[in-house]
């Protein structure tokens, strides 16, 4: 008997669905940072043994959107509500549990298993003054006002970044998966190309080394990905939506983007585990948050 399924992980920003996502695959695939809105794509991370194969994916965070970026990352958020064998819901220990109700209400009226995962559940007990019974009587009234939102779903407190549930949590989806042949061959880490996590892995600098708004207006297109036996060429471009941005991204005498060249070409050859050149450019295109056309080429197309 093989099973084999699809495990969507949805939520509001900043809960922690991409650390869960790292935990479960075993390697890094989605970017976690501690800013909010860091994914925007829906991606897929594949776990597999000799009698399974589970397909996670990795959704942005539910969010009202301003603008076309933000309507296409929710279009990603509700699509993985169209194909799940079972659904995570993540939450974290002081979210207001009725946030974003519109698509909560979707997730009520799935007839799949959903599983409400509290992530974050050190934090409650990080406070010097915070006993033990008080901690667990504030996850009591956490786990009672889900129960109340989600009266079908199975309620797990667990901490992504501690490892803490994760076992208990994907022994349950096991249990869960339908028989089913594999999806994808059997040594496939994921739907992505290469050049993805490259965009990923650059975008991620930007977000951990700048501040304010400019992580937000910036993508990243890979131009150039040769590979060779013993190195991989790269030249990338980031765009951002004003020239003020481009200064700051490039920063005095190029000191800016140098730091982050450096830091995302260590993170590439690590990734690739092969020597890595980097080459990248910034340039300005004004509509890129705006623009179908243009987010369609980024790959903003939940199609």
């Amino acid at each position: 008997m093989h099973k084999a399924g699809f495990v969507n992980i949805v939520g509001n920003p900043n809960v922690g669905k991409s650390t869960l996502m790292n935990q479960l695959v075993g390697e890094r695939i989605s970017i976690a940072t501690f800013k909010a809105q860091t994914t925007r794509h829906r991606i897929m991370g594949i776990v597999n043994t000799d009698d399974m194969q589970i397909v996670f994916s990795d959704t942005p965070g539910v969010l009202k959107p301003n603008y076309k970026l933000q309507e296409s990352m929710l279009a990603f958020s509700e699509s993985a509500l169209q194909d799940a064998d079972v659904l995570l819901y993540v939450t974290d220990v002081v979210e207001n549990p009725e946030k974003n109700m519109d698509f909560l209400e979707k997730v009520q009226k799935m007839s799949i298993p959903v599983i409400l995962l509290i992530n974050k559940i050190d934090e409650l007990a990080s406070g010097s003054s915070s006993s033990s019974d008080s901690s667990q009587n504030r996850l009591n009234d956490i786990v009672e006002k889900w129960h109340t939102l989600l009266p079908n779903a199975e309620i797990l407190p667990i901490s992504a970044k501690n490892k803490f549930g994760t076992d208990i949590l994907l022994k349950r989806i096991k249990e869960l998966l339908p028989e089913s042949p594999a999806y994808f061959d059997k040594d496939q880490l994921t739907d992505k190309p290469a050049r993805f996590f490259v965009s990923e892995i650059i975008r991620e600098k930007i977000l951990l080394y700048y501040d304010k708004e400019i992580p937000y207006a910036v993508e990243v297109r890979v131009e150039r990905f040769k590979e060779t036996e013993k190195v991989i060429h790269i030249n990338a471009v980031i765009y951002v939506e004003r020239d003020s941005q481009k200064g700051i991204i490039i920063g005095h005498q190029g000191v800016a983007l140098k730091k982050v060249s450096t830091e995302a070409r260590k993170a590439l050859e690590k990734f690739f585990d092969k020597p890595i050149y980097l080459e990248t450019f910034v340039k300005v295109d004004k509509d890129w948050r705006s623009s179908q056309k243009e987010l369609d080429l980024f790959g903003y197309n939940p199609e």
